[in-house]
């Protein structure tokens, strides 16, 4: 028996003992391919799923890397029956592959004829294939590529895609790299998504996502479908785009709420492209609008529905995802993998942080007790009104007004951000702070995230609208007052807002005031996980420690009760 950090169990959870001396080796080595799903003080639990090894095999990652893992940091023998479960797993994508043969157009063939014969047999994939070339391969119609890489990743067989892509409608595009260079891990990423022609590119907020995609719209030089969160994104999309590629204002368009320009290089906002006018979604045939060479997904991990339904059409174009974290709350990974692609790169936030390309930070719980009246109410609450009940407290309010205060000492520009627009409007009251959702049209949210960065406007209090795309490297405080219940991929986010690095090299704090005995601390234990899984860690402090203090962020101590 070692003494390594880990306990792995039959059952496909792993125990990592996080006060071990090699807990964050460990960690580095078995997050590529195990997620994290719980993240108290002292043990954190990850599973092994499916999706996960099969994202580690596509990466190029092999079972006997996983399998080393495990036998490196076990404390106790690893269960025979569970790395030969890791090894069976990993071996089921590659077995069926998507290419083109010369004689028959698109075609499915497998290496392993049991396996075919069982995909033959399946409800899903029998309507989406055509004749039985040979033993081991069958004719696929082209239209039905991605809605059959989605039944086979169903049937626990996913394709690997080797079926190619256009090239598109040329258009030259090149970076311009007189004022800066790519990083390291952007080059690396730019050449893992070439190397294949499709899948996802994850990187932490700040590590200079919208740069990949500039690269690898230059490598592809062609007609490029850049698709983003909402206009402000586009429009800073376009900003970086003029400023770092060739690409002219006249090259690129905007096709939002407010514009439908369509050009060379467009950027389209998910909203525009979901939105529907008689049951219908006219400005879906955007896809189809132009013969792209490249589609850009942006912050993929918030795909809408209808978008992986269009994606599922247009499998040979080139599909690039960009996203921090391949979170989805709705459950849709296996499309992501499917239709975008596996994950091609993926730089965990340490050591994008080590290397200095983001800021460090410190992450800190600051647990409110209710006044009496408040746990009461919140007693008597509905079971779904509990957690806006919660989160929403009054209590929080000297918190966030001290916390405020304090950064506006030290010279650190604030983010507070919220879900609930009630407790933000009481917020922006008391703090004399302007207040930005979405009933802010575009043109007041941009002069007062322009204010914030010129240091006009020490802090912002902003709901959603500001989880993605928004560029404000000044920032280096967040208060997080409520959120979407227990998302992972939203907590991730908001960090995310504060990591761009610091002209001074000091660190960003990001706060997350949570009323105590309430789901409001249990939901925020579970936004937690992503973060937890980069190796951040959580303190937790008491309110009054806060309230109390006389110093500067990070100086209180931890809650002892």
């Amino acid at each position: 028996m070692s003494e390594g950090p880990l306990i792995v169990q039959s059952d496909r959870t792993l125990l990592l003992d996080v006060d071990h001396a090699d807990a964050a080796a460990c960690r580095a080595d078995i997050a590529p391919f195990a997620e994290l799903e719980r993240s108290p003080e002292h043990v954190h639990t990850y599973r092994l799923t499916a999706l996960g090894l099969w994202n580690a095999r596509a990466a190029g990652r092999d079972a006997e890397q996983a399998v080393d893992a495990l036998l490196r940091w076990s404390r106790y023998p690893v269960p025979q029956s569970l790395l030969v479960d890791v090894a069976d797993t990993m071996a089921r994508y590659g077995r069926l592959v998507l290419e083109v043969d010369p004689a028959h157009g698109l075609v499915l063939r497998s290496s392993d004829r049991s396996v075919l014969e069982e995909i033959c047999r399946h409800k899903a994939v029998v309507p989406l294939v055509g004749a039985r070339i040979d033993a081991d391969t069958l004719v696929v119609p082209r239209s039905e590529r991605g809605r059959l890489k989605q039944a086979l990743m169903k049937a626990g067989w996913p394709a690997e895609d080797r079926a190619g892509h256009v090239d598109g409608t040329a258009h030259p595009i090149r970076l311009e790299e007189s004022g800066f260079t790519l990083r390291p891990y952007q080059i690396q990423a730019v050449e893992a998504f070439e190397a294949s022609g499709s899948g996802v590119v994850v990187l932490p907020c700040g590590a200079g996502k919208t740069l990949v995609g500039a690269a690898a719209m230059a490598q592809a030089s062609a007609r490029t479908l850049v698709l983003v969160t909402n206009t402000v994104s586009a429009r800073q999309w376009r900003a970086e785009l003029l400023a770092r590629t060739s690409l002219t204002e006249a090259e690129v368009g905007e096709y939002s709420g407010e514009r439908k320009e369509v050009r060379p290089v467009t950027l389209a906002t998910y909203q525009i492209l979901v939105s529907r006018r008689g049951g219908l979604y006219p400005h879906m045939e955007l896809f189809g609008a132009e013969d792209w060479g490249l589609i850009v997904y942006d912050e993929v991990h918030l795909l809408p529905a209808p978008v992986f339904r269009m994606t599922a059409d247009i499998q040979s174009r080139r599909r690039l995802g960009l996203t921090a974290t391949l979170v989805r709350e709705d459950g849709r990974e296996a499309d992501v993998f499917s239709l975008i692609g596996p994950k091609r790169f993926d730089a965990p936030w340490r050591d994008v942080e080590a290397a200095g390309w983001i800021a460090p930070a410190v992450c800190t719980e600051v647990r409110v007790t209710l006044s009496d009246e408040e746990r009461i109410t919140y007693a008597l609450a509905e079971a779904e009104d509990r957690y806006r009940v919660g989160a929403t407290a009054a209590s929080k309010l000297a918190v966030v007004e001290r916390l405020c205060r304090q950064a506006r000492a030290d010279g650190q520009p604030t983010l507070v951000i919220g879900q609930y627009l009630d407790q933000l409007d009481d917020l922006a009251a008391a703090l004399g702070a302007p207040l930005i959702t979405g009933k802010v049209p575009n043109v007041e949210r941009e002069r007062l995230y322009e204010a914030f960065r010129r240091g006009e406007e020490p802090v912002l209090v902003v709901s959603k609208v500001a989880n993605f795309s928004v560029d404000l490297p000044e920032a280096s405080v967040a208060i997080q007052v409520s959120g979407t219940f227990g998302s992972r991929q939203e907590e991730a986010q908001r960090l995310g807002r504060i990591l761009r690095p610091k002209a001074d090299g000091r660190q960003a704090h990001f706060y997350a005031v949570v009323s105590r005995d309430t789901n409001d601390q249990e939901f925020a234990s579970r936004r937690q996980r992503f973060l937890a899984e980069q190796g951040y860690a959580y303190s937790i402090i008491d309110a009054e420690t806060v309230l109390d203090s006389n110093g500067a962020h990070g100086r209180a101590g931890p809650d002892r009760d």
